[in-house]
């Protein structure tokens, strides 16, 4: 039987990870409340607006028990989603479920206007483990991590600036892999489980 990993469906394009999900063989499951969080195994926290993201959670009381499910289950952050993972955030400062040792700095490639694809080349590790070739990167509105801790692992990097980490259970990816046909990323996060 299929995993069931949520998507935390309060903002963002949250259908669009569903798809991705369904793609490398997973079960999604809309995430809107604690009780929904009992019934998977994983979660996905997509992009968005950061900072509405965070007023919805605090709203919904939820901040607590995201953290609680990251400290026993594995998260997986992109864009927003890795902003919200990341111990410390800048431009500006804001709460975080500080589940990763990264310092993350919003907006970081400017306005809409300045989103962009590009191709990344994945390392060693992330081949190994769901295939080699290249990653195509779709950046939207995107953070720049500019500090990964020494537990945290890059996977892929961008104009010198990591945009696909991990530590331990959990990954974060500045750019939106459920934009793309290539399900490598969400493979990976199903590795985890």
């Amino acid at each position: 039987m299929a995993v069931r990993v949520g998507v935390l469906a309060l903002q963002g394009d949250f259908e669009a990870h569903s798809k991705s999900l369904l793609q490398a063989g997973a079960v999604p499951v809309e995430v809107r409340t604690r009780q929904q969080l009992e019934k998977i195994r994983g979660l996905i926290i997509p992009g968005g607006e950061s900072t509405t993201m965070l007023r919805l959670l605090n709203v919904l009381d939820l901040m607590g028990p995201l953290r609680d499910f990251g400290s026993q289950k594995p998260i997986f952050g992109t864009c927003a989603g890795a902003i919200l993972l990341a111990n410390q955030v800048l431009n500006p400062v804001q709460e975080s479920l500080e589940l990763m040792d990264l310092t993350v700095q919003r907006n970081a490639y400017g306005r809409q206007i300045d989103s962009r694809v590009a191709v990344l080349e994945p390392d060693a590790t992330f081949e190994q483990r769901v295939g080699a070739g290249k990653l195509e990167a779709v950046f939207i509105r995107a953070p720049i991590i500019r500090r990964a801790g020494e537990n945290v692992t890059v996977l892929a990097e961008y104009e010198g600036d990591p945009v696909l980490v991990e530590q331990g259970m959990h990954m974060a990816a500045t750019f939106h892999p459920e934009l793309t046909a290539d399900s490598r990323v969400h493979r990976l996060f199903l590795s985890k489980l």
